[in-house]
Parts: C-alpha cells; sequence; structure tokens
C-alpha cells in the first residue's frame, strides 16, 4: 500500500484541547466499522496499485481516503457480468468485508471540546492543540459560520481529520450528544401518532430538540441491555430547503454494533447516489460511517437537512450481516455500472428496497400515484418542454411503485412493517394467513428493541430543510408552483471511462422515449381526430 500524505490547507484556526485519551489515533485502529474490527481494514487511496478492490470501485475514489481490506481478508466480489440481486443473495458471502469504506480522514479524535474562545479545556490535562477545517468545496452552497461553532462549542465532539506538524485539520466533527438512550423507558406510538407524524413534526424538525425514543421492546427492560448487540437501521434524510430538486429527501439503510453509551458514529451507512454526476457537495456513493455521512464539513446530511431514523436492536449479528453482505457485493456492481442510478426506477429508496425483499423481507408494496395521471403528465411535460425526455421521466415518477420511488414511504413502509412484525411474525396466527420467510422469521426471533431517533439540522449558512414529501402532489405544493423560479444546484457530468466498462453496463438499454400507454392515447386522439376530420370533408363534399 503507498503512504498516504496529508495536503490538506486549513483556512479556519481554532484551538482544541486534547485529554491523554482523546489524541488523534488511526481510523483503522478505531475499534469498529459497523459489524467489523476496523484493524481489518488499511488506509489508502483510490490510486493503490495493489487492492484487491475492483478498478471501477478505485477510479470513482482516486482522490478519495479510503478503507480497503487487507490482504489476508476476504473481500466481496463479482462472480457474473448479468447482474441479478438473486444470484448476488444466492452467492453471499457474509465474511466477505465491502470492497471499501470511504474515510475520507486517517485520524479520530474520539472525544474533544470547545470552550467559548476556541480553545479546548480538560479537567485531567492542559494538553492543547491547533485545530483547523477543512476547506469549503467552491460548489458547496453552505459552510461552518459562527452558528456552527456555538452549536459545537456547547457540547462533546469526535472527530475525523488529518494530523500535521500545525495541528490537527477537521473534515467531520460530531455532536456526542447524539445518541441512542438505552436507559429510555418505553414510550409506544399513541392513537394520535404515527412514523409519518413524528417525521413531519414541527414542519420536519430541522430546529427540533435531538431526540432518541424506545418504541417498542421485546419485554420490559430488555431495551436496557443492548450494550454490544448488532442493529439494522434505516435513514431518512429530509428535504434540502434550497434545492428544488430535492424535496423528495434521502433514503439509506445501516449496519453496526449499540455501544454502551448510545454512539452510533462507527455504524455503517449504504449510501447509494449518483456515480454518474459529481456532487456539489462532493458527495460519493459508497459505504461509510454514519459520522462522516452526516457531519462531514462539506458533504454531511445534517448540514443540508433534519434526518429521522428507525433503529432495529437484534440479539444476533445474521439479519445485519446477510444485509451488509449482499449490499457489499451490489456495490462492486454499482461501481461496475452494471445497474446505473436512476431518480425514478433505480434511485437510493428502490435500491435499498429491492435488496431487503430479495432477501425475503416481504415489505407491502403501495400502488404507483396513477397510471392516468402518468399518462396526462408524460403529454403536458413533453409538450410544454418541447422533449420527449422529459416527459419521459415524470411519466416514470409517477409509474414506479412509491416504496421505490419516494424515501418516506420506503421508510414509511419498513417501519410499520417492523413495528408490525416485531410481535407477530413467529406466531402461527399470523403465519397462517401472511406467510412468512426465514428472513423474517429470523427478525422476529432476534429483534429486541426498537428506537425512532430525530435528527435535526446541524446550524450552519445553509437553509433550513423541510421534512421530506410522501407524493407527487405534496412535492408540486411544497416546490414553486413556476419551475422558472425552482432552484437548482447545477452538477458537472462524471462519466466512467469506456477502458473501465467491462461488464453488463455494455448492455444496458434505455427506455422508450413513447411508453406504450402514452402512444395507446396518441394513436386513439389521431384516431378520433383522422375520424372525424374524415366526416367533416365528407360532409362538405356532399354540400
Amino acid at each position: 500500500m503507498k503512504k498516504i500524505t496529508s495536503t490538506l490547507i486549513a483556512p479556519t484556526f481554532l484551538l482544541l484541547s486534547l485529554n491523554t485519551q482523546a489524541n488523534p489515533i488511526p481510523a483503522t485502529e478505531d475499534g469498529l466499522l459497523g459489524l467489523y474490527s476496523a484493524d481489518n481494514f488499511t488506509i489508502t487511496d483510490g490510486q493503490c496499485q495493489d487492492c484487491a478492490t475492483i478498478p471501477q470501485a478505485l477510479w470513482y475514489f482516486k482522490k478519495e481516503l479510503i478503507a480497503v481490506p487487507k490482504k489476508v481478508m476476504p473481500i466481496a466480489v463479482v462472480s457474473k457480468a448479468d447482474f441479478t440481486l438473486q444470484e448476488v443473495v444466492k452467492n453471499q458471502d457474509e465474511k466477505a468485508l465491502p470492497p471499501l469504506v470511504w474515510l475520507s480522514s486517517q485520524y479520530v479524535i474520539p472525544q474533544a471540546r470547545l470552550n467559548d474562545n476556541g480553545t479546548m479545556v480538560i479537567e485531567t490535562s492542559s494538553l492543547t492543540s491547533p485545530f483547523f477545517i477543512t476547506n469549503k468545496i467552491p460548489s458547496n452552497l453552505s459552510y461552518w459560520n459562527d452558528s456552527t461553532l456555538q452549536f459545537f462549542k456547547q457540547r462533546d465532539v469526535r472527530l475525523r481529520g488529518e494530523l500535521t506538524d500545525k495541528g490537527f485539520t477537521a473534515r467531520t466533527v460530531w455532536p456526542l450528544d447524539f445518541k441512542i438512550d438505552a436507559n429510555a423507558n418505553l414510550n409506544a406510538l399513541n392513537t394520535n401518532e404515527s412514523l409519518k407524524s413524528l417525521v413531519q413534526y414541527e414542519n420536519g424538525g430541522a430546529k427540533s430538540v435531538y431526540e432518541s425514543r424506545l418504541l417498542w421492546e421485546k419485554a420490559p427492560g430488555v431495551a436496557k441491555e443492548v450494550a454490544g448487540k448488532a442493529v439494522l437501521a434505516f435513514m431518512l434524510n429530509g428535504a434540502q430547503g434550497d434545492d428544488d430538486e430535492a424535496h423528495g429527501g434521502h433514503f439509506a439503510v445501516v449496519t453496526g454494533r449499540m455501544e454502551a453509551d448510545g454512539n452510533y458514529s462507527r455504524w455503517l451507512v449504504n449510501n447509494y447516489y449518483n456515480l454518474a454526476a459529481n456532487s456539489e457537495k462532493g458527495i460519493i456513493a459508497g459505504i461509510t460511517p454514519m459520522d462522516k455521512y452526516l457531519a462531514d464539513l462539506n458533504s454531511g446530511q445534517s448540514f443540508y437537512r433534519p434526518s429521522y431514523m428507525l433503529v432495529a436492536v437484534l440479539k444476533s449479528d445474521t439479519v445485519p450481516s446477510q444485509f451488509q453482505a449482499t449490499t457489499n457485493r451490489i456495490y462492486n456492481h454499482f461501481y461496475r455500472n452494471d445497474f446505473v442510478y436512476d431518480h425514478s426506477r433505480n434511485n437510493c429508496a428502490g435500491t435499498s428496497i429491492d435488496t431487503l425483499r430479495a432477501l425475503g423481507w416481504n415489505i407491502p408494496t403501495r400502488g404507483v400515484e396513477s397510471q392516468l395521471k402518468a399518462t396526462a403528465a408524460y403529454i403536458y411535460v413533453a409538450a410544454t418542454e418541447m422533449s420527449l425526455s422529459k416527459g419521459r421521466a415524470i411519466y416514470d415518477y409517477l409509474n414506479t411503485e412509491t416504496t421505490r420511488l419516494f424515501p418516506a414511504v420506503t421508510f414509511d413502509a419498513i417501519g410499520e412493517n417492523l413495528l408490525l412484525g416485531a410481535n407477530q411474525w413467529s406466531s402461527k396466527l399470523y403465519t397462517d394467513h401472511n406467510p412468512t420467510t426465514p428472513f423474517m422469521r429470523q427478525i422476529s426471533e432476534d429483534i429486541e428493541a426498537i428506537y425512532f431517533v430525530r435528527i435535526p439540522q446541524i446550524p450552519s449558512s445553509r437553509a433550513f430543510g423541510l421534512a421530506p414529501v410522501y407524493s407527487f402532489d405534496q412535492y408540486m405544493h411544497q416546490a414553486p408552483a413556476d419551475r422558472s423560479q425552482w432552484k437548482i444546484i447545477p452538477t458537472t457530468p462524471n462519466p466512467l471511462p469506456e477502458a473501465l466498462k467491462d461488464g453488463a453496463a455494455l448492455k444496458l438499454a434505455s427506455p422508450s422515449l413513447l411508453p406504450l400507454p402514452v402512444a395507446a392515447v396518441l394513436m386513439f386522439i389521431v384516431g378520433g381526430l383522422t375520424w372525424l376530420i374524415r366526416k367533416l370533408l365528407k360532409r362538405n363534399a356532399r354540400n
């Protein structure tokens, strides 16, 4: 592996005080990466020449610090060029590590604190170190400001960044009081509440107080004994406040292990994003630690919108290990472009819930918005925008099953089924009418507690976000009625080089610009007009 040296420039200066337990440590000595031991990985970048990680994955991270499995460790592989979820599930290897984990930083400071003057004061030590924050990406619309400092100096923080002879440059700043309260008493949903109402509380809760709420436990007191147990969690990020293409929010599935203090910063988030474009915030689709996913100073979701998480605590690793092992292999296919991110057909929500269903979780579907509405919208948009491709795009949005389309609906469907199934999946009464699968029975057998977590937005120069929408009509109501008034953040293309496309990507077919139902309607209209014109011509001829 090549030696990595830091080239970060620090534009902002603060002072950080460290106690003897909180000195910067290599990220691979940080204990855990999700369910995996961090010391099973080594830190490199995408230009690594001797990694087992596939070259397509390395290409996307050519300028980024990543953790890759050590040579002695098993790694997820691509076994077939013809990608199917069923094939991946059938041939998964639960011992195989992810092809890479996006860390972005070499070092971690597990605990630190800023005082009013920007100087950390620790009672047990007077040791201090210069502290900087990484540069703002030029295309990023927001960044750390005084409100961010006011927020972080009130609490202990966890940091990821680079250590140089000048000090520590942070790329991720994580509030340590954002944690699971394992001592909380049961506070189940009442008759006037739902997961949707929790998400929509205070218009999405961007400015609300952080909340960790125990919604369900298998037996009284069980939730107080969850330390060390595995989790399968579901992350929903809200609507952005200054991007009218982002009212739908974002969705990801998370795996990890409960810690005694409720800290979940080291859980792994399986984040699907569009690989074909350069994110204005520097986001790259991949498996990444929770603290980086939410609190990276440029790409962290919590700097852009409120978030919500549903956490299932399980007494064995079986279910989250199966999910993570499957996802590890899916990412190999994703980086090869064996399937391509699509905002309607293969987005973050659809890819995630497809994986859960392929594993055997029969999460109920909720249908499409409306075939009639989809057809009418196609004709309207194609005509007004003079673009068949834009017409096809709106048609696909309205004709995609909603648990695969809207992150909020995905979150709601999974959560509702999880709360229902926790008590019922293994009972004879339930299975007689709703046959379950081994995967569902394993969840029912292992699940011990379910938490809802509300994560407010971290203050910065960014506008505050909102709750994500649950339907296309709600989307259009939340965005400006005049599309010319929409705030849209442009991106630049990031195509995988042709030389690296050696799989199914070469055979991908784009959908027809004219969907069959639309073609049928147009033929009916044209046929009707033709009949009417002929009838009028015959009448005129007789006269």
